[in-house]
Formats: structure tokens, C-alpha cells, sequence
């Protein structure tokens, strides 16, 4: 008994240094950015949704609409959005910008990214964790989060 207490012990110690060593990892990268002028592809892995993912791939999610409450620049009132939300803007410009979210319990890094397209009236959004393979629907829960909070502010 002791001794499978001990192997308990001893697993769940490691499992814990190993999810706050990825954690740290994951701070070490950064947003992938455009890629002839769209957001990036996801990867294979589920942990990534985005709105320039063809509809009938798991990864798509719909697309932010520009909305007249937004004014003319909508990302500025993406970024209250974000920051009220918790997130950290790394980058923005225009046409373009870059967010981080950090998970409480192990510091996992997640990338959300948002491409304005004026001609369509959308904002594309993409949402990626960078370690990992699963996200349990973290990703897409965040991008709807973000969709109702835009749709009311």
C-alpha cells in the first residue's frame, strides 16, 4: 500500500513538472502573423479554430462581424474586448492584430489573432494554443466569448 502511494507520488509530481515545463515553453513562442495576407492555417492538432478555415474543416469557427458600434477602427474595441477578458495585445495595427491568453494553472499559452476585411465587413479571427494537442474547446469557447462580449460593448 505505501509503496503504490509512493508510485501515486511520485507520478503525479511528474506530470505536474511536465505540464509547467510546457507551460514555460509556451511562452517562448510568438503569433504566427499573416500569410499572403490571411490569418495562418491551422495545424492538425484540434487546438486551433479559425475563421479562414474552410467550413467543412472541425478548425472553423464564423467570423466576427464589423459592426457600426465598433467605429472606424474596429480593432481598438477588439482590444478593450481582449484586455477585459485577460488577454495581453502584443501587437496591433490597422489591418492586424495579435493577442496572448495565459492560463492560470500552468501558464499555457494560447495566440488570438484578428485580420479586419473591410470589403467582406468581417473580422477573422484565429485561435490557437501553442503546446499541446488537445484544448478541451478552450480556443472556440474564448472566440464566442469574445463574439457575445463585441456584439453588447
Amino acid at each position: 500500500m505505501k509503496r503504490a502511494l509512493l508510485s501515486l507520488i511520485v507520478l503525479v509530481t511528474l506530470v505536474i513538472v511536465v505540464f509547467l515545463g510546457l507551460g514555460l515553453y509556451s511562452e517562448t513562442g510568438s503569433p504566427p502573423g499573416l500569410t499572403n495576407g490571411q490569418l495562418a492555417p491551422c495545424p492538425s492538432k484540434p487546438n486551433c479554430v479559425s475563421s479562414e478555415s474552410s467550413p467543412s474543416d472541425n478548425h472553423a469557427i464564423a467570423a466576427l462581424p464589423i459592426t457600426p458600434g465598433m467605429g472606424a477602427e474596429p480593432l481598438l474595441k477588439v482590444k478593450e474586448v481582449v484586455e477585459l477578458l485577460g488577454g495581453d495585445v502584443n501587437f496591433s495595427n490597422e489591418q492586424y492584430m495579435a493577442s496572448t491568453f495565459t492560463s492560470d494553472l500552468f501558464g499555457f499559452v494560447d495566440d488570438v489573432e484578428f485580420r479586419v476585411d473591410q470589403g467582406s465587413g468581417l473580422l477573422h479571427v484565429r485561435s490557437a494554443s501553442r503546446v499541446g494537442y488537445s484544448d478541451l474547446e478552450a480556443n472556440r469557447k474564448r472566440v464566442e466569448q469574445l463574439r457575445v462580449l463585441l456584439s453588447i460593448h
